[in-house]
């Protein structure tokens, strides 16, 4: 093959020369690393779009369903989990600014065994996580096609699903800039749609228009249902984190990674309150439930009439879209950060020298997703996503107070948390105790999931050294 630039590495460390481009195609694309190509935009374009997708269109029957009213504060209490972890988070990316985010830092302060049970949990969490948001992307094109008209039957969710996810696996192989343009719009749109929406249900809510509705009982089946509510609906909240696993990618990590991580959760996390309060309020928990993963479109058409029930559709696929869209591309870079550590074979972590994305662990993610994808079991894919990512974002918290306890030579922050130590503590315990309000069988399925990557850590990577953080 002929020489070229994309061998070179962008992280401060010398070029690939052009003579080992030419004799070993292997050595470059196991060797080369990502660019740094996504700004403050781009950052927050993740977080927000991947946080928006569930939280907001397919959550609202289901949570109103199990809490009631309550689900608001069902999400409030996520939001604040995820804002405790988020700052640890921030300080521990702008310290180690590298793809893979939880795995990354988790693996640097507790060791190689946590590394590669958070590692391969973080992967699979996150398949787990992409398969549910395109399963609720399915339930929303089959919607949008019976709104025009077009009567395809629910048996279209799940094929639709999965040529989707092809789709956006394939879009990240051609390059990360390519998601993440896409990425930019669809949030922006998005939120613009949003903007009008709440705008005008909080209006109908507080009887400003519109007729006004009968108050309903605040938590009509006590509070543990809004405990384990939260638990469910917590998958809503990941996108922070996928923040992280892109810090290899990320321009001026020191300052946007912080602001990305903090900005999306306050962002996504009032959306989400406002979104319920506006749906029990226009409709009533009963007649939300009722209506499942896409009672939103009720609301849209009981609010605006037609012209809401459309914009509501629209925005539930792009919502649905940018989820999965950011997902898939967070996966790999789990799998890619893994793979370069050698607790998975090196070729995980082989670069595409013509996009600059790592083609072989987008396939280890676009393969499984698709499998569970066809499964179409909402809850269990969103509680086993949520269990996972709970186990990790415990450790980051644990993860930092060993970090600043030990305080090694390259640990060097941009970012430091105030009160880190009772931030950490409240933070892990939180994310923690959240698991225990799960069903059993997303409990099972976690477990299972750990005990596995570390059953994978003693037949395969106990022997290997960690590298050094920088």
């Amino acid at each position: 093959m002929s020489g070229g630039t994309s061998g070179t590495n962008i992280e401060g460390e010398a070029p690939v020369s052009e003579t080992v481009v030419e004799t070993d195609e292997a050595t470059v694309t196991e060797n080369a690393e990502l660019e740094r190509t996504l700004g403050l935009s781009g950052g927050l374009a993740i977080g927000i779009g991947t946080m928006i997708g569930a939280g907001i269109f397919v959550f609202p029957g289901l949570a109103a369903g199990n809490a009631g009213p309550a689900a608001a504060l069902s999400f409030g209490i996520g939001a604040i989990i995820a804002l405790l972890v988020a700052l640890p988070a921030s300080e521990l990316a702008t310290a180690m600014p590298k793809s893979g985010g939880g795995y990354y830092f988790i693996s640097r302060g507790l060791g190689a065994l946590a590394g590669v049970i958070i590692g391969l949990s973080l992967w699979f969490g996150l398949v787990f996580a992409t398969a549910f948001y395109l399963v609720g992307f399915g339930y929303y094109a089959v919607d949008s096609l019976a709104e025009i008209g077009v009567a395809v039957g629910i048996d279209w969710v799940i094929p639709l699903a999965l040529v989707f996810g092809a789709a956006f696996t394939v879009l990240n192989v051609t390059g990360t800039e390519n998601a993440a343009k896409l990425q930019n719009g669809v949030v922006a749109l998005l939120l613009s749609i949003l903007a009008v929406f709440l705008g005008f249900g909080v209006l109908d809510a507080l009887g400003i228009v519109g007729q006004p509705t009968a108050p309903e009982e605040f938590a009509p089946f006590g509070y543990v249902p809004v405990l384990s509510t939260a638990a469910l609906v917590f998958t809503s909240y990941l996108g922070f984190a996928q923040v992280a696993t892109v810090a290899g990618e990320m321009k001026d990590p020191g300052r946007n990674l912080p602001l990305a991580m903090v900005g999306s959760v306050l962002i996504v996390g009032v959306l989400y309150v406002v979104t319920i309060f506006v749906a029990t309020s226009a409709f009533g928990a009963e007649r939300l439930a009722a209506e499942g993963e896409t009672a939103m479109v009720a609301v849209g058409r009981d609010l605006l009439g037609p012209a809401g029930a459309l914009a509501i559709l629209f925005g539930g696929l792009l919502a649905t879209m940018s989820s999965a869209n950011a997902s898939v591309l967070s996966t790999s870079r789990a799998i890619y950060a893994v793979s370069k550590d050698a607790l998975l074979p090196k070729w995980a972590s082989r670069i595409n020298l013509k996009y600059g994305t790592p083609h072989v662990a987008l396939g280890m993610a676009g393969g499984p997703i698709l499998a569970l994808t066809a499964t179409g079991r909402v809850e269990i894919l969103a509680e086993v996503a949520s269990f996972l990512h709970l186990i990790m974002y415990g450790l980051i918290c644990v993860a930092l107070i060993a970090l600043r306890r030990d305080e090694p030579e390259w640990y060097d922050p941009d970012f430091r948390v105030p009160a880190y130590r009772l931030v950490a503590v409240v933070g892990a315990v939180s994310s923690f105790a959240l698991i225990g309000f799960m069903q059993p069988l997303s409990q099972i399925l976690g477990i299972a999931i750990m005990l596995g990557s570390a059953g994978w850590y003693f037949y395969y990577a106990r022997d290997i050294e960690l590298k050094g953080a920088l």
